[in-house]
């Protein structure tokens, strides 16, 4: 098994897009502006978020710290999957919201959550060879800068100030401070 099912991303898709999904997150008590902005999130942000709230429990995290996570697609590309969900599992209901949002996010477990040694990372790595190397043609120099060259990722993260930036700009315009 995956460590974020497919199942539960396909069930937050619902209740992110569904007319009675947003209306349970209302009653929840979830901000409107935020609730709008979710169809910005596709399958894989989704899979993304559920990440991030393992990795959050997992950690014991709270309110106080901070998990950044890429959200790389939204449901444009998945309308119709939501109408193949409707016609296979019938009209989405608030009911089915509070079981999606209860199952998928307030009780999100931490199974297949592995911490992962120098060896196990190692190998992880070198599993990008196949991907990176053959077939997107990239360089295996690079690939291996990563794993060995210790300013490779201070250069890519050097960025961060304007993420920072972009972040705050964001919030601000959401009104979220």
């Amino acid at each position: 098994m995956d460590p974020v099912d497919d199942d539960q991303t396909l069930r937050l898709l619902r209740l992110f897009n569904e007319p009675n999904g947003k209306k349970w997150l209302r009653i929840l008590g979830a901000n409107t502006i935020a609730i709008d902005k979710l169809n910005e999130l596709g399958i894989s942000s989704i899979c993304n978020l559920i990440a991030a709230i393992k990795l959050a429990k997992y950690y014991e995290m709270n309110e106080n710290d901070i998990i950044f996570t890429i959200f790389t697609d939204s449901v444009d590309m998945y309308y119709s999957r939501l109408i193949e969900m409707n016609e296979a599992r019938s009209i989405y209901s608030e009911v089915q919201a509070e079981i999606d949002w209860t199952t998928a996010i307030k009780n999100q477990s931490i199974d297949y959550f592995k911490e992962l040694s120098y060896y196990d990372k190692k190998a992880i790595h070198n599993l990008k060879y196949f991907t990176w190397v053959e077939q997107q043609g990239k360089d295996v120099k690079e690939l291996n800068e990563q794993w060995y060259d210790e300013y490779y990722w201070h250069q890519r993260f050097s960025v961060v100030p304007m993420w920072n930036k972009l972040i705050e700009d964001f919030n601000q315009q959401v009104g979220v401070e």
